[in-house]
């Protein structure tokens, strides 16, 4: 069944309440072709784990900026030894270095706008447009931008159909289900940084502070572009 077929407001009023399990093996039923892309946050260890689990046929990629930290290379390969699956790298055309010498060094610190971009957003836009939907792993409460996410809406960022399993779950119930399944997770959240993404935009916060006050700390920037829509993108 393609996204043409699907009553996507009706789909999402009835998964409204599933359980995250349930909407993945609806999506898996109903979207040909689906794709997970996971940045490895607690969020995203608990789809691999949901994923892998059932033994769906979701493709797992992540966007390999080159920048990631130790830590999470490291969960990377912990989860593909846990689970006997393979996620794949997604990577941008230029390497750090390429990308400093037509854009100066340390993109991330003069314009992180434009680095986004190039590491992460087209990377991931050339990679879905080989598929029907996508799996996030948000939550409406992370990010005003999420706010009002729906379970299964159209992304009209990059024109297919796009399923957010978590996204009416709490940080409470993502780490619940990580310490129920004994699921990894990276060794940075114990060290305070509860948002992981690459490692010169992300510090670790302070007990009162926001979960994701430790990306792009100082810049105005909530999201790195992949979950903005189109008319709003100063946190792209």
């Amino acid at each position: 069944m393609t996204d043409a077929a699907i009553d996507i407001g009706a789909a999402s009023r009835d998964l409204e309440g599933a359980p995250p399990v349930e909407i993945l093996r609806w999506a898996s039923r109903y979207i040909p072709r689906l794709a997970f892309a996971t940045g490895f946050g607690a969020e995203g260890c608990v789809v691999i784990d949901l994923v892998a689990r059932e033994k769906l046929p979701i493709d797992i990629f992540t966007l390999d900026t080159g920048v990631l930290f130790p830590e999470t290379y490291e969960l990377w390969h912990r989860l593909e030894a846990r689970y006997g699956i393979t996620i794949r790298g997604v990577v941008p055309d230029q390497t750090i270095e390429e990308q400093a010498l037509a854009h100066g060094a340390k993109l991330w610190e003069r314009d992180p706008d434009q680095c986004c971009a190039l590491r992460k957003v087209l990377p991931l836009e050339r990679q879905l447009a080989g598929f029907d939907g996508w799996i996030t792993a948000i939550r409406r409460d992370q990010t005003p931008d999420r706010a009002n996410a729906a379970i299964v809406e159209r992304d009209r960022k990059f024109d297919l159909l796009k399923v957010n399993p978590l996204v009416a779950w709490t940080h409470d119930d993502v780490w619940g289900h990580l310490y129920a399944h004994d699921v990894p997770y990276n060794v940075l959240h114990e060290r305070g940084y509860p948002s992981i993404g690459c490692q010169p935009c992300t510090s670790p916060v302070v007990p009162g502070e926001n979960l994701r006050a430790g990306r792009w700390r100082g810049a105005g920037k909530t999201e790195c572009g992949l979950h903005v829509v189109p008319g709003k993108e100063r946190n792209a």
